[in-house]
């Protein structure tokens, strides 16, 4: 899109898809942590962007458990040091905080939550989600909505995305990536909860809705300053049995699943977003099914496995993420004599 991209992050693991993809051709990359405010507040002011999206987290509902308070400092206060940062730095224009589908009060209800549903959260991954969506809701109304202040000039908004799944990603206690570990190492692979349903959605979906937030808020302002969700159709509303079923399917001989029958710690059941106000405002719509975003996850995984380039397999994916022809409407005239 022509943007001199700067990235912010922790130094990756290995295996890492922004190693494998060589991303340091493409953009300059500091490995830092957010927890860091002076490195973080150094790095934005010595880059003056006009556009910050901020991804950075402790993602993993399990490691949560494991570490509540590394958790609580990196989504919470992590996310207060971002926005400090950019109160700091003239040159923000826009802002997109990326949180999560978990921040809500889940109330395991049938239907979809909606931007104006309360905030919460079980375990301390999903709190603490809830908590930096309200920590930016006092951002905005304190500092970035208010003329005159620091940070005034600049708007900022929230965005929740469902289960996001893609090639690339290693991250452990996480459906695809155990799925596909199980795979290469030729055994089952343990479910913890095959009847919970989730929205998942490929990670190209949501990435299209946090860049068109982006740039109405760069180019519209206040109007957009706000919380959006980015959740997939119905059809990609799915139990983690069915989605490991149709990867087996995808990936053929020797892929199977098993019940994990040891004591797990609490996870949600069900939890579906609606994301009628993306659709309406934006105009965004997701473009993949489910059957797409598996088929194109099994794939990638493969070619990585099988020593392909992974920058070119994830650039050819990218260029193949398409919108799906609609099917041509005919309109017909009953008349009656």
């Amino acid at each position: 899109m022509g943007a001199r991209v700067r990235g912010y992050a922790l130094a990756p693991d290995v295996p890492s898809l922004s190693a494998l993809l060589d991303i340091g051709r493409d953009i300059d990359a500091i490995h830092a942590d957010v927890r860091d405010a002076d490195a973080l507040g150094r790095a934005m002011r010595g880059f003056r962007p006009d556009i910050v999206l901020h991804l950075a987290a402790q993602s993993l509902v399990r490691a949560s458990y494991a570490d509540p308070i590394g958790t609580y400092s990196t989504n919470v206060m992590g996310t207060a040091n971002l926005l400090e940062a950019v109160r700091a730095c003239d040159s923000v224009r826009a802002v997109v905080v990326v949180t999560s589908d978990k921040c809500y009060e889940n109330r395991e209800w049938l239907w979809g939550y909606r931007e104006d549903e309360p905030m919460g959260g079980y375990d301390p991954y999903s709190s603490s989600k809830g908590c930096a969506e309200l920590l930016v809701s006092s951002w905005r109304r304190s500092y970035f909505a208010a003329p005159g202040r620091p940070g005034g000039a600049c708007r900022l908004a929230s965005a929740r995305a469902g289960n996001v799944i893609g090639g690339g990603d290693w991250s452990r206690d996480r459906l695809v990536p155990d799925i596909l570990k199980a795979f290469e190492d030729h055994r089952p692979v343990r479910i913890r909860f095959p009847n919970a349903i989730r929205p998942w959605q490929h990670v190209l979906e949501p990435l299209r809705g946090y860049l068109l937030l982006a740039e109405r808020l760069f180019t519209h302002g206040s109007a957009f300053a706000e919380g959006w969700n980015f959740g997939p159709d119905a059809d990609c509303e799915r139990t983690v049995s069915d989605i490991a079923d149709r990867l087996c399917r995808l990936w053929g001989e020797g892929a199977a699943w098993e019940m994990d029958e040891g004591s797990q710690p609490h996870e949600a059941r069900l939890l579906k977003l609606d994301s009628a106000k993306a659709r309406a405002r934006l105009e965004w719509l997701p473009w993949w099914t489910i059957d797409d975003t598996l088929a194109a996850i099994a794939s990638w995984h493969r070619a990585y496995l099988d020593g392909c380039s992974v920058r070119d397999v994830t650039l050819a994916q990218i260029a193949g993420y398409q919108p799906k022809p609609q099917p041509e409407r005919r309109e017909t005239l009953l008349v009656h004599a």
